[in-house]
């Protein structure tokens, strides 16, 4: 049997449990370490280190139900933990854990919290502090006929995902076993793309671990799947083992009876030709990091990270990967920056997506496909930006000019010299901005000579 519920005093720490009962076990010594190991195994890969999951597991006879997960202050829980004679608060408990080699890897899970997790039984006894200690009282023995266990953590799919193997890696040595799925050969022959008997597909599956049998009427296939086999949710996963077990190399290719050409997406065509294009004008393609530091797109850049639209990253690794890029412009600059040694000029381009803020998306994140470019020379170079953009907008057919075609007007922005800025405008609408870089943006970037930029959206011209 199984079961499962949440409450809101444990919302903060850890918000869901699950429960199940093996009855009428036998335990012997061999099985006994396998069940402990078990448990130790799954609280090191799938409970990642009992963060996600925890497991406890106690001797039903000796607690009565129904029980209560809750949460308590940690001077309010008192009771005696496994392998001790005295009774100790949870506050005692943590210091006492501290120097336990195996323990003390555990304590920072709850350690900070106001409650700490707590399971009693109904007569008021502690089973268990998840993710620390059980309690001393339900203790499991090789004599236990029927195992209560528990499994409390911060994400429901895992804990039912553990407790399924659990119980199923120690079911078979309950008095009563578990269930099978009855599905058709045809089903699995056309889906694969085969003709192989009943008979045969059932062995087939039986290779993959689902054991499975030809019904009387030798037209359906009944399929005894483990729960330890949690990938498997639907028919189309059972197909897939029997196509495994045939062999993806065996199976016979065929035309398929509709004919489709497959087409590149616009906005990708359009990038790939204007790379040809921009190679061909002498500039070298770079690719850089979508991700990078605060400093990169607003400090760096002279602009205040709250004006950038910028998508954060909740955990960052590194201080180097800190938001999603909303400007190629930094990534360019840094690539010049660690290539200052190679001769002049240096000529970069890159076209690829930046991610910004986007309220009318259901991720609240929208994509844009830029192209960026910088020279890097003696002099600041604004001719050859200007002249690449002009051949930009020559490839795309937009020609100079005010209403259908493309013009520019001076600009103000922070990131470029004063008077030394313009905005481009194309069939009427902002798509960018060229000129000569600020000399602090400049020096923030390490570099020691005039540079100058464009940076336009390629999405209007599809």
């Amino acid at each position: 049997s199984r079961g499962g519920k949440h409450g809101l005093l444990t919302a903060a720490v850890r918000p869901h449990a699950v429960a199940a009962v093996l009855r009428n076990i036998t335990f012997t010594l061999e099985r006994y370490d396998s069940f402990i190991e078990l448990q130790e195994k799954l609280h090191q890969n799938v409970c990642r280190k009992r963060t996600l999951i925890a497991i406890g597991t106690h001797d039903l006879d000796t607690i009565s139900g129904p029980f209560t997960y809750t949460a308590k202050p940690p001077g309010d829980i008192c009771f005696k933990p496994l392998n001790h004679a005295k009774e100790y608060t949870a506050q005692e408990l943590m210091s006492l854990y501290k120097t336990d080699s195996h323990l003390r890897h555990y304590l920072h899970i709850i350690e900070d919290k106001p409650v700490y997790p707590v399971i009693y039984d109904s007569n008021g006894i502690v089973l268990s502090m998840p993710p620390i200690i059980n309690g001393d009282h339900s203790k499991i023995s090789l004599n236990t006929k029927n195992v209560f266990i528990e499994c409390t953590g911060t994400d429901l799919t895992k804990a039912k995902i553990v407790l399924d193997m659990m119980v199923t890696m120690f079911c078979e040595y309950c008095e009563e076993p578990f269930t099978k799925e009855i599905l058709s050969a045809d089903f699995i022959n056309r889906k694969v793309g085969i003709s192989e008997s009943t008979e045969h597909i059932a062995q087939l599956l039986t290779k993959m671990c689902l054991r499975s049998e030809v019904t009387s009427d030798g037209e359906q296939i009944e399929v005894e799947i483990p729960p330890t086999r949690s990938d498997v949710i639907h028919a189309c996963d059972i197909m897939e083992d029997a196509a495994m077990a045939y062999g993806f190399n065996n199976i016979p290719r065929t035309t398929p009876r509709t004919y489709t050409v497959a087409n590149q997406l616009p906005l990708n065509k359009l990038s790939e030709l204007l790379r040809q294009d921009l190679a061909a004008a002498g500039f070298t393609e770079a690719l850089t990091f979508a991700l990078c530091s605060q400093e990169d797109i607003a400090d760096k850049l002279l602009k205040n990270i709250s004006e950038t639209r910028a998508c954060h990253i909740s955990n960052p690794k590194t201080a180097e990967f800190q938001v999603a890029r909303t400007t190629l412009l930094s990534g360019l600059l840094k690539t010049v920056a660690a290539n200052r040694k190679m001769p002049l000029p240096l000529r970069l381009f890159e076209i690829s997506d930046v991610v910004l803020k986007d309220e009318t998306k259901d991720v609240g994140a929208s994509n844009n496909r830029r192209l960026c470019a910088v020279y890097y020379n003696k002099s600041p170079g604004f001719e050859v930006i200007h002249g690449l953009m002009d051949r930009v907008m020559q490839l795309l057919e937009v020609k100079p000019g005010q209403g259908n075609g493309y013009h520019i007007q001076a600009a103000d922005d922070s990131t470029f010299f004063p008077g030394r800025c313009a905005e481009i405008f194309a069939r009427g609408k902002s798509i960018g901005r060229l000129g000569v870089l600020h000399p602090d943006v400049i020096n923030r970037f390490e570099l020691t000579m005039p540079c100058s930029a464009l940076d336009i959206d390629i999405e209007p011209f599809l």
